[in-house]
């Protein structure tokens, strides 16, 4: 019906020559498209290295932090043993030997985590959290609450001893 309302084009322009508009061109574009193809893959390739590069270095980073607070835990386990025995004379043993169990758990706790990768604790973390969502939000408050008073304590130190400075610009003259 729409062919009756418009007239038909009756040139002598063969069918194959003509073009379709659903039909892409042929040989057009195909430079730039390999262009971006390339620089895609180029883009997504130099991604994925340094990627892989900041995962390495968060690894490293990973695994220095675990050997510093597996060192920390265990001179921590051994000023709980060495206290013991003043808390034996002091309180009595029966709270000494509550230190040297304190001491025992925070040594295997060291132990535990020198034996395992941090890929391994951090799947471990994943599967903590999994189980107990409520505890982990606690826990992450408590040391962000405990961190944020460390934070502040050291800037106020900072503050003070920047106050106590000599601010006169002459050396000679004492301050007030």
């Amino acid at each position: 019906m729409a062919d009756e309302n418009f007239p038909q084009d009756t040139s002598s322009t063969p069918a194959s020559d003509t073009l379709v508009a659903s039909e892409p061109l042929k040989g057009a574009g195909t430079a730039g498209d390999d262009g971006k193809r390339g620089a895609g893959a180029f883009v997504r390739e130099e991604a994925s290295k340094f990627a892989g590069q900041a995962g390495d270095k968060a690894r490293s980073f990973a695994d220095t932090g675990k050997e510093k607070a597996t060192g920390a835990l265990d001179e921590f386990s051994t000023m709980m043993r060495d206290a013991a025995g003043s808390v034996d004379e002091r309180l009595g043993e029966q709270y000494g030997q509550y230190a040297r169990s304190a001491a025992d758990q925070i040594s295997g706790l060291a132990d535990s985590l020198r034996g395992k990768q941090v890929d391994d604790l951090l799947d471990d973390a994943r599967e903590f959290v999994k189980k107990s969502p409520a505890v982990a939000v606690g826990i992450a408050a408590g040391v962000g609450f405990v961190l944020a008073r460390l934070l502040k304590s050291g800037l106020d130190a900072a503050g003070d001893l920047a106050d106590k400075g000599d601010t006169s610009g002459d050396p000679g003259v004492p301050k007030a």
